[in-house]
C-alpha cells in the first residue's frame, strides 16, 4: 500500500468548509440542519454546494450537476474541507472521469456510499477521513463528534476497542469502508493497493448469504492474502433471514491467520467513530483493539 504523500493540512476554526451531495438524495432535512449547526457551532464557515438539495430520482442531482458541485468545492482554494451531506447510491458515478485534479489535497469526510470517493482518494495517495455525514452527526454522542473534529484538527485519536478473535497483532495502513460498495470497486482502476493495509469494513441491511458472498468474492480475488489485519465495525440490520451474521464472519475470515477485531464503534445506526484512512495503526486481535500511531 503506498504511503500517503499528501496529507491535506489540518483544519481551523474559522476555516470555510463546503457541504456537497455526491449520492443519494437528501431526504433528512432537520438532521441535514443539525448538522450544520454543529460545524458552525465549533467555528468553521460552512458554504452549501451548488445543487446540494438537488434530486434526480434516487440521486441528488445528476451526474453532471454532482460531479461539478464536487469539483467546485475540490478545487476553491479557500475551501479547506468537504464534507457530504449523506450516502445512498451515486458517487461511483462521479468516478467514470477523472475528478480529483492536480490541486493541493484537502479532507473529504463521509461513510457508506461516499467509500467509492474516500478510496479513489487512498488510490491517489490521499487521506481522507471516514466519519459521520452530516445527517449523520447530531445523532453521534459527543465524544465522537469531538473524536471528528480532534482528527481534523490534528490529533491523534483515541484507541478503539472491539472484540478480539485473536491472531496477534500487526501494524499497517488503515483502509477503511462499506464493504458492499468495496466489492463493487474490485477489479477497476480505483481500487487501492492493499498490501500491508489494516483492513477495516461495515455494513448495512445485508443477509448473511450476501455478507458471505462478498467476503468469498474477496477471498478469491487473492486480496485478503494482502491485508495484515482485518477490523470489523457494525453490520447493523444484517442478521436478518437464515444464518448467523458472526458465524458467517468468522468462517470467511478466522482461516486467514492474521489479526481480527469485531464489533468496533464505527458505522451505520450507532456511534460512528471517525477513521482516518491512510493512518499508521496497529490491531491487536487478542487485545481486541486498534491503536493509531500517527
Amino acid at each position: 500500500m503506498s504511503l500517503i504523500s499528501k496529507l491535506p493540512p489540518i483544519l481551523r476554526p474559522g476555516d470555510r468548509v463546503a457541504v456537497v451531495s455526491p449520492s443519494g438524495a437528501l431526504r433528512e432535512i432537520d438532521s441535514f440542519y443539525q448538522g450544520l449547526e454543529i460545524w458552525r457551532s465549533r467555528g468553521y464557515q460552512v458554504e452549501l454546494a451548488e445543487h446540494w438539495d438537488s434530486s434526480d430520482d434516487y440521486l441528488a442531482g445528476s451526474d453532471k450537476q454532482r460531479r461539478n458541485s464536487l469539483q467546485w468545492a475540490w478545487q476553491d482554494p479557500q475551501i479547506k474541507a468537504i464534507i457530504c451531506s449523506r450516502g445512498g447510491y451515486g458517487s461511483m458515478r462521479l468516478l467514470e472521469d477523472h475528478l480529483w485534479g492536480e490541486t493541493d489535497p484537502k479532507w473529504l469526510i463521509g461513510f457508506s456510499d461516499v467509500t467509492a470517493l474516500l478510496w479513489s482518494l487512498q488510490k491517489n495517495s490521499i487521506s481522507s477521513i471516514h466519519g459521520p455525514v452530516l445527517t449523520t452527526l447530531a445523532q453521534e454522542p459527543d465524544w465522537s463528534c469531538q473524536r471528528m473534529f480532534s482528527l481534523l484538527e490534528g490529533e491523534k485519536p483515541e484507541p478503539l476497542l472491539g472484540k478480539g478473535w485473536g491472531g496477534g497483532a500487526a501494524t499497517g495502513r488503515l483502509l477503511v469502508g462499506n464493504l458492499t460498495v468495496a466489492t463493487a470497486l474490485l477489479g477497476t482502476i480505483l481500487l487501492p493497493d492493499l498490501t500491508d493495509s489494516i483492513l477495516a469494513l461495515e455494513d448495512v441491511g445485508e443477509s448473511p448469504y450476501r455478507i458471505d458472498r462478498m467476503l468469498t468474492q474477496w477471498r478469491l480475488s487473492g486480496l485478503l492474502k494482502k491485508v495484515k489485519g482485518i477490523a470489523l465495525g457494525r453490520f447493523s440490520k444484517c442478521d436478518q433471514g437464515l444464518g448467523s451474521l458472526e458465524k458467517v464472519l468468522q468462517n470467511r475470515l478466522r482461516d486467514l491467520s492474521i489479526p481480527i477485531v469485531w464489533d468496533l464503534p464505527f458505522g451505520h445506526d450507532g456511534v460512528n467513530a471517525a477513521l482516518k484512512l491512510g493512518a499508521m495503526v496497529e490491531l491487536d486481535g487478542d487485545q481486541g483493539k486498534i491503536n493509531f500511531l500517527d
